[in-house]
């Protein structure tokens, strides 16, 4: 129904559903908690950059979220503005950063950072998604740079200055490191979605490549596991029909013998079993 199902991605070419898992939740808590956070972050963002620039944001850094977990978590599907959300704290440091000297007061780059920390260090729950967290935030923090670039202090719009009167100094508009940051942040950002999406539409696992990656998501502790567990089904091929038998429960199906159906038995597996 448009969550981000990595074989429809891959497989189906259903690329859309990067996009549209966003807008998707799994139910009325999960709903409220997402939209709460974007009140608290998204008003003060809003007011002072504008719909259009966070909204691009938003999107933006919810769709750099899907890719890293599409790339990690490559069974069951995935829900949710939480990818979104930690894009708009990421952004939120990095204008932090970016416009360092207009601010007179450092404190809330502190309690920013002590943020973050503990809302990465929560996706290490069982059930939750922390590869999208951890890709919207990195998504957001670069987008920051690009989006979120104040003039400096002291710069004064030619355009407002009034007539016959002189400036005692004409700063620039920005800082050099400003721009500094702007050009890396954004040539890190194109690099990062046209690898991940060739990796990804290749069907490239990365947990194949890094043994402990998935630990990101989910830390195993003897209050909970992190395996899913492993279903197994019997299938009997007849004519141009698939018969699956669901062993822990005794269900059976029997499905069109398509080529997707029979590449995808175990999906068709786990769905009976669920």
């Amino acid at each position: 129904m448009g969550a981000l199902e990595v074989s429809k991605v891959v497989k189906s070419r259903q690329a859309w559903r990067m996009i549209s898992c966003i807008w998707l939740h799994a139910g009325v808590f999960h709903i409220l908690a997402n939209m709460l956070s974007l009140l608290f972050i998204g008003i003060r963002l809003e007011q002072e950059f504008g719909f259009v620039r966070i909204g691009m944001l938003y999107l933006i850094a919810g769709f750099g979220g899907s890719i890293l977990s599409s790339l990690f978590i490559q069974t069951g599907i995935s829900v949710g503005a939480s990818g979104a959300l930690f894009g708009l704290l990421g952004s939120m440091l990095s204008e932090l950063i970016t416009n360092w000297t207009i601010y007179s007061n450092k404190a809330p780059l502190l309690t920013l950072v002590l943020v973050i920390v503990i809302n990465l260090a929560m996706g290490i729950l069982p059930h939750v998604d922390n590869f999208a967290h951890i890709g919207g935030f990195i998504s957001g923090f670069l987008l920051g740079f690009v989006f979120l670039i104040r003039p400096q202090f002291g710069y004064v719009s030619q355009k407002k200055v009034p007539p016959g009167y002189i400036a005692p100094s004409r700063k620039p508009k920005h800082k050099t490191y400003q721009y500094v940051l702007w050009v890396c942040s954004l040539i890190l950002l194109i690099a990062g979605f046209a690898i991940g999406l060739i990796l990804l539409l290749r069907g490239v696992n990365l947990n194949e490549h890094c043994s402990w990656c998935h630990y990101m998501s989910c830390i195993p502790t003897p209050l909970w596991s992190c395996r899913n567990g492993q279903v197994y089904c019997q299938s009997t091929e007849f004519g141009k029909s698939l018969n699956l038998t669901c062993i822990s429960n005794g269900k059976s199906e029997i499905y069109p013998l398509t080529e997707e159906n029979t590449s995808q038995v175990q999906q068709l597996c786990s769905k009976l079993c669920g």
